[in-house]
């Protein structure tokens, strides 16, 4: 039986323009595939609950990725709900009929997530779903990292900054917080392993986990100078065979030859891969600062946010070739 349209709804039908958040969800909502990511989630999901019904996992999975990729706190998640036409119709929540998941429901949702670990294997989904889709090419891998900063302030319970997180100098600006460590493939620009570890922590001490196993080219920046001499890569059947193109340090340019420069110039351009997704996790995400104590729930709030980025990626993608044919 379909509901009976309110005059918000009537509304909302007679408007002349979109708006972009509107027009986002709409995006996510079409390239997505819904059943695989619950798939994922649904063996962890409540079953034989005693008491009030659970709400259903699709609609909580939904409501969950709109406050992380429009940084909502779960009070402000509930209140879009009820304050936004566009966050109803992705979510499918009928305010009318009854009421939208309470901030408390979606924060244990959130936690459900964590303690399982779900951010990982709903990134791993995604790729397993580009890859069968053919939208991964295989070979080459560019791995960097990102600073995100933690609340250095010791105005909480324990009087104390986050233990997990650490200092780090950046040229001449100090940071503290962690890394945010990518591999991320080198023909589509889409991320394929995702580690992270506090700020202070070498980025040479952790590329050989964001490698794939195929992967026979490497790209890096100067941070990674020497990585091919180190003990877990040399020793490593695979990693010891692997090309590894490391960026020349800013002193050595000066002195390379012109063909050189421009070889760096070329490597360059296929490094800058890497800074895309950064840039929608920090800056259309908003996850620019760490929203949790700890590394482990942080790991699987980015989890969400990357495989996020990569299907918006994808959804700019084949909306730039359907214009083409168009």
């Amino acid at each position: 039986m379909t509901a009976q349209p309110s005059f918000a709804d009537v509304d909302c039908a007679q408007r002349r323009r979109t708006t972009r958040r509107e027009a986002f969800l709409s995006m996510m909502d079409a390239v997505i595939p819904w059943g695989r990511w619950v798939g994922v989630i649904e063996p962890f999901y409540y079953h034989n609950r005693v008491g009030r019904p659970a709400v259903p996992l699709a609609t909580m999975l939904r409501l969950y990725l709109v406050a992380c990729w429009f940084s909502l706190s779960d009070e402000a998640a509930e209140d879009a709900c009820y304050d936004s036409l566009a966050v109803r119709a992705f979510t499918g929540i009928d305010v009318g009929a009854g009421r939208a998941p309470d901030a408390t429901t979606l924060c244990g949702f959130r936690r459900l997530l964590a303690e399982h670990a779900l951010g990982e294997a709903l990134m791993a989904e995604q790729n397993r779903v580009f890859e069968e889709r053919g939208w991964i090419m295989r070979g080459g891998t560019v791995v960097d990292a990102t600073i995100i900063g933690a609340a250095a302030s010791v105005k909480n319970a324990d009087a104390a900054r986050d233990p997990a997180m650490h200092q780090t100098r950046k040229g001449r600006q100090w940071y503290f917080g962690m890394k945010a460590r990518t591999g991320v493939d080198a023909g589509s620009g889409y991320v394929h392993s995702l580690a992270v570890t506090a700020a202070n922590v070498s980025d040479v001490e952790e590329a050989a986990g964001l490698v794939r196993p195929d992967d026979e080219v490497v790209w890096a920046d100067a941070g990674y100078a020497g990585v091919g001499r180190r003990e877990e890569v040399a020793g490593d059947p695979h990693l010891s065979r692997v090309e590894w193109r490391v960026a020349a340090r800013k002193g050595r340019l000066g002195l390379l030859h012109p063909h050189e420069r421009a070889l760096e110039s070329r490597l360059a351009s296929v490094r800058a891969k890497v800074e895309h997704p950064y840039l929608i996790v920090k800056r259309d995400f908003g996850f620019a600062k760490t929203r949790y104590r700890g590394l482990a729930k942080n790991l699987q709030h980015l989890g969400v946010l990357f495989a996020s980025a990569n299907w918006l990626m994808r959804a700019r993608a084949e909306a730039i070739m359907a214009g083409a044919r168009g």
